[in-house]
């Protein structure tokens, strides 16, 4: 579960988020932490959707800990080139328009869009080259 102190995105523009490296495999690890022989990078902005589903019933909770008024969302996973495939959230498409191979691109969204100041969580749009 994601919490307030978890560092998700780079604090510098444009919006990256922070992945750890393992520098021994190589392997990518997200969200971000901290520990021996990993390293600190950013991902790519950009990226493939990979797959999707929508979420159309309110999660049990715990683990949820968004809103009780519950809308549904798209949920994708996103493949950075030579980096990972990430799941989020996916906005700004209406569900019949998501297709599997189009571009996205990273943005992010507030876990309860109701409260000032909640959590941002991390999401994927269509690229405007997708979406035209």
């Amino acid at each position: 579960m994601l919490t307030p102190d978890v560092s998700l995105f780079a604090t510098d523009a444009p919006l990256r988020l922070l992945a750890a490296r393992d520098r021994t495999t190589g392997r990518i690890l997200f969200p971000h932490r901290d520990g021996d022989g990993l390293e600190t990078i950013t991902l790519g902005r950009r990226g493939t959707l990979w797959s999707y589903t929508v979420q159309r019933f309110r999660p049990k909770t715990p683990p949820y800990a968004g809103p009780e008024a519950f809308e549904p969302w798209a949920l994708g996973y996103v493949e950075l080139p030579g980096e990972i495939i990430i799941e989020a959230r996916l906005t700004d498409i209406a569900f019949d328009a998501i297709r599997i191979g189009m571009a996205m691109e990273l943005t992010e969204v507030p876990l309860d869009p109701a409260v000032a100041g909640s959590l941002r969580l991390p999401a994927f749009r269509p690229t405007v080259e997708a979406a035209a």
